[in-house]
């Protein structure tokens, strides 16, 4: 029989020999640590409009949505926020979702079924990982990247209703995908292409409006957006963008929509507030694009097509270390280990934020370029 402390205890020993344990750290409200892990990139969510909206949304409607989006969770904010949504990334519609979790669930489990095919990129998210699953379609996972390995996965559908996963931008690498040879192959096999734009909006594109909207998809009809108001929009929530069919769709079939109460009415405000601050700015993305290329400049390592910028680290143990040495300098960076690196090498994951100031900006710069060369210096002297 089963004893179930012993066997948590046999658990979190492994992951302690192997460089692995994680442990949730508080911060306060007034925490001074400069933050280059995060996803508010544009440094929106602190934005005296963001917050005000939030508030008097809280204020104005309380503070959660009271139901699910089909009983009465549904507010003039969601409308307001989808229909602008939609209009700023060139869809026809969109539906917002508690998080972008539900919003990847939602999407592929209501396309697809146990008759169908889902092909996956290797690096895909975890959210779409467990959608594909959830499914109950076959699952085909193929090298990141490879065009031609979706095209042959394709081949094999044999009539199968078929679905191709993929990011705009990818949250681990921080490398952009091959979208319009994607489209044209999805096109030929009358398979949809579903991108997570979550690490694309607001950092992409023409204003901020995308990878999908940059490469001249947004009307395809075999292009389907996925996204996340939590990130550049400094709020938290998701969304599927596309065709009003498919929108019609997920609010009848979708299972993470139908049985979760709607997403609460201040984010929702604070996002919508977001949305509008960053059409009147669209200049604000050019600011991630030149800071984090000054920083890759300075690590030695490939520029970023989004925010996040990868810095390998030769161990999960040398990367724990950089991080602790960072936050010890006053930064606060990403750390991601395996199983969460899909190809299974430690890194440093720092993200290029506009929240913080151009002082802050400095001494990060200068103080990771150090951290980082003492601990590859020590890693290769013996």
């Amino acid at each position: 029989m089963t004893v179930w402390t012993d066997w948590f205890a046999e658990q979190r020993a492994a992951r302690e020999e192997a460089g692995l344990q994680r442990t949730l750290r508080p911060r306060a409200a007034d925490d001074d640590v400069i933050d280059l892990a995060g996803n508010d990139y544009l440094g929106l969510s602190r934005h005296p409009e963001v917050r005000r909206a939030a508030a008097d949304a809280a204020l104005t409607w309380g503070a959660g949505a009271a139901a699910s989006r089909l009983v009465t969770g549904t507010t003039t904010l969601h409308t307001e926020l989808e229909r602008e949504l939609a209009s700023f990334a060139g869809r026809e519609a969109s539906l917002v979702f508690s998080t972008g979790y539900h919003a990847n669930l939602s999407a592929v489990t209501a396309l697809v079924d146990k008759h169908s095919l889902v092909v996956s990129d290797a690096h895909a998210h975890a959210s779409l990982i467990d959608a594909a699953r959830l499914s109950r379609a076959a699952i085909e996972v193929v090298p990141h990247n490879d065009v031609a390995a979706v095209r042959a996965a394709l081949s094999g559908a044999n009539g199968r209703r078929a679905i191709v996963l993929t990011e705009s931008i990818f949250s681990v690498l921080g490398d952009a995908a091959p979208l319009v040879e994607l489209a044209g192959v999805c096109a030929e096999h009358g398979a949809l292409l579903l991108v997570d734009e979550a690490h694309g909006l607001g950092v992409v594109g023409d204003g901020g409006r995308g990878l999908v909207h940059a490469r001249g998809l947004a009307g395809h009809p075999n292009v389907v957006m996925t996204a996340t108001l939590s990130k550049s929009l400094g709020a938290m929530g998701g969304a599927v963008l596309g065709p009003a069919a498919l929108i019609d769709h997920l609010v009848n079939r979708a299972r993470p929509f139908i049985f979760d109460t709607g997403l609460a009415p201040s984010p929702a405000a604070g996002a919508l507030a977001a949305l509008r601050l960053l059409r009147r700015e669209p200049e604000l993305p050019l600011g991630i694009h030149r800071r984090g290329a000054e920083l890759a400049e300075r690590l030695g390592v490939r520029p970023s097509a989004g925010a996040v910028l990868s810095v390998p680290m030769p161990s999960p143990q040398c990367a724990v270390a950089a991080q602790a040495s960072a936050l010890a300098s006053g930064i606060r960076v990403g750390c991601f280990r395996p199983p969460s690196v899909p190809d299974g090498i430690s890194r440093l994951r720092i993200t290029t934020q506009l929240g913080v100031t151009d002082l802050q900006w400095t001494h990060a710069a200068h103080t990771l370029t150090r951290i980082v060369g003492e601990r590859l210096y020590a890693t290769a002297v013996p």
